[in-house]
């Protein structure tokens, strides 16, 4: 789990990491981050750098991002949670960019997702189009993307969906979360780590977001 100054979820998603699976846990500072040394790599969520320049652009040109983006390609699980998704762009490890939310404000509130295509460690137990309940909190998650290039990887690449009038934030393709070819590399806005328990979700949700942290545990079990 890496930390960078502005990151606020890190103890969130490791309490969620610990509470649901066996697997190890810890958070590290970004400078002291080596990636050889992990078996799955989390990029949570917060303000990285305050935002400046643009959401995840600091963090993004790290030395930290730098040994991500080598152990990503070479296979190893990623999952960028919210600010963790913007820097997973602003790096080009996953496509399309993220914008201001369409109404030009934070928006905090809880939505549902739908799952298309699922593949890799952090999907292995969904199944194609399983609803999931999560909050969002940001700024900038209104997802864009041209035209040639998802119709290139939506056959191919996981791709999470906002449920029909769940889009908060005025995503292109009601698209909440998106990953890579291989699927090893998932960006995803909602916040799985604040939905993972049934305490978390207010009435009507289901506090289901503990399959992403399932699923690796599985994966790196039993392989994907």
């Amino acid at each position: 789990m890496i930390s960078f100054p502005g990151t606020n979820c890190d103890l969130d998603t490791v309490s969620a990491i610990k509470e649901l699976t066996s697997l190890d846990a810890e958070i590290v500072w970004h400078k002291d981050f080596k990636g050889k040394k992990y078996d799955a790599i989390i990029i949570p969520g917060g303000f990285s750098y305050g935002d400046w320049l643009r959401a995840g652009a600091i963090a993004a040109r790290s030395k930290a991002m730098e040994e991500v983006v080598e152990e990503a390609i070479n296979g190893k699980p990623v999952l960028g949670i919210c600010n963790g998704f913007q820097i997973l762009v602003e790096s080009s490890l996953l496509p399309g960019v993220l914008l201001p939310n369409e109404l030009g404000r934070f928006i905090c509130r809880w939505t549902r997702v739908s799952i298309e295509n699922p593949k890799g460690p952090w999907l292995k137990l969904a199944n194609k189009k399983e609803k999931i309940d999560m909050p969002i909190a940001h700024a900038e998650g209104r997802f864009y993307i041209d035209s040639e290039k998802f119709k290139a990887i939506s056959n191919s690449s996981p791709i999470i969906y906002y449920e029909n009038g769940w889009n908060p934030n005025g995503s292109f393709y009601d698209i909440a979360g998106i990953g890579n070819e291989e699927g090893n590399v998932l960006g995803l806005m909602p916040h799985p780590e604040r939905a993972y328990t049934e305490i978390l979700s207010p009435r009507g949700f289901h506090g289901n977001g503990g399959l992403f942290f399932k699923s690796l545990e599985d994966s790196l079990k039993r392989g994907w």
